[in-house]
């Protein structure tokens, strides 16, 4: 057993919320406050890394988009490792671990070592990021649902398993994930799939953060005006006439 260890090794899968520390959930914090190791994403609110426990081991596995990376492969097995040891491990990451984060992953590889694992949900940027930038997904007069999907593969991509012409009729708030670099594409697609080229659209970067900021406009000018504005991952689009909100 390794230092800090108590014989009941486990591992918590914490979801951080979108970046501002007081979006953790009261159950996340005290999973950071007792954790014997946590593996960390750059997207997590680090800022709570300051209230770990004296002799805590902190790993950065943070994936730089186009950059450096640990791989998933590697994550799985540090958090195995760490948890056959007999420690109490935290995998704290941005937003929630079950959208879009491979909690699924995670859990799947930590139940087939036979290490118990517990889920603290997070605050998830694809709800978190619109309304922190006063979009509603939902108005009842509006819309009656909302769609979230990843935009890391554009239209047309063989490993892609949207359906983006369903996507265009479909009626619902469509909120694009890891779609910055990807977003001419979509938007080109949604267009010519039915989508009125006048459909309100808003990206929203660094949501929950001092830098937090936004750029409105169509589904047809939204990729430019992104693109003009300089906005970098972590941003999220939104596309449907709630984004026509303003705060």
């Amino acid at each position: 057993m390794l230092p800090g260890g108590d014989g009941r090794g486990e591992v918590v899968l914490v979801g951080g919320g979108p970046g501002d520390p007081g979006l953790l959930t009261v159950a996340g914090l005290e999973a950071v406050r007792t954790a014997d190791v946590l593996v960390v994403d750059r997207l997590a609110p680090l800022s709570v890394l300051q209230q770990v426990r004296p002799g805590a081991e902190v790993i950065d596995v943070a994936k730089i988009p186009r950059g450096t990376f640990t791989s998933q492969e590697r994550i799985n097995e540090l958090l195995v490792e760490h948890g056959r040891a007999g420690r109490r491990v935290v995998r704290l990451k941005g937003g929630d671990n079950f959208v879009f984060g491979r909690g699924g992953e995670e859990w799947q590889a930590c139940a087939a070592a036979g290490i118990p694992v517990r889920v603290v949900p997070g605050v998830s940027s694809a709800i978190a990021a619109p309304a922190l930038a006063g979009i509603p997904l939902t108005h009842r007069q509006l819309t009656q649902g909302f769609t979230v999907v990843s935009g890391h593969l554009p239209p047309g991509d063989p490993g892609s398993t949207l359906d983006w012409a369903a996507l265009a009729r479909a009626g619902t708030t469509l909120v694009v994930l890891m779609g910055v670099a990807t977003l001419p594409a979509i938007t080109a697609e949604l267009v010519a799939q039915g989508m009125a080229p006048g459909t309100p659209a808003a990206t929203v970067a660094d949501a929950g953060l001092p830098s937090q900021r936004d750029v409105r406009g169509r589904v047809d000018d939204i990729a430019a005006l992104t693109l003009e504005a300089g906005i970098r991952p972590p941003a999220i689009t939104v596309i449907g006439a709630v984004a026509g909100f303003r705060p």
